[in-house]
């Protein structure tokens, strides 16, 4: 198959494209890497891209089934983005699938993670803790944050997971969404 058409609107579902471009938008913000630490490096950008869509993903499956299949087309579409960036970096063929398969792994155990501490308590110190661990463990894995910015990452979260609830589910599966601000940590 050729790469123009991997990811071509007509294969994939143009809600879960508008969704996906919305969250790589939001993901490749310049804040989080430079007043925010997460490293600016491939991995980073995997990091900050998941987190963006396990939170519209949670987001949809409270849509009903409607939001669920949505959901899965952008899933779909999110790892056959990766399929093709994997492409143009230069991994062969042979590689490509093994690559995408620790991908894979790599975005279940995030989503759970993160599943599980917004499940928490998110309105604690308990909550706010155990978001904390996973942002550092997930967003920060290959580098040592401050706790100002581990602090700012978390914060995000929770209003990202605040502002995502309170939009309506008609926009939402109609492939809009809108994320909020970034604060970022104080010097």
């Amino acid at each position: 198959m050729k790469l123009s058409t991997l990811l071509s609107r007509s294969r994939f579902d143009g809600r879960a494209h508008d969704l996906y471009d919305a969250i790589v938008a939001q993901a490749r913000q310049p804040a989080f890497y430079l007043a925010a630490e997460v490293p600016d490096s491939v991995d980073g950008r995997f990091d900050m891209i998941v987190m963006h869509t396990v939170l519209v993903g949670r987001r949809l499956r409270a849509c009903g089934e409607a939001g669920r299949s949505l959901d899965q087309a952008l899933f779909d579409l999110m790892f056959a983005d990766m399929d093709r960036s994997l492409r143009e970096m230069g991994v062969g063929d042979l590689k490509v699938g093994r690559r995408i398969k620790i991908m894979l792994k790599a975005f279940y155990g995030r989503a759970k993670a993160y599943d599980d501490a917004l499940d928490s308590a998110p309105d604690s110190a308990d909550g706010a803790a155990a978001m904390g661990e996973v942002v550092r463990r997930n967003l920060f894995g290959t580098v040592e944050p401050s706790d100002a910015a581990v602090g700012a990452m978390t914060a995000y979260i929770f209003a990202a997971v605040d502002a995502l609830g309170r939009q309506a589910d008609d926009d939402f599966l109609a492939g809009k969404v809108t994320f909020p601000g970034f604060d970022a940590p104080a010097a």
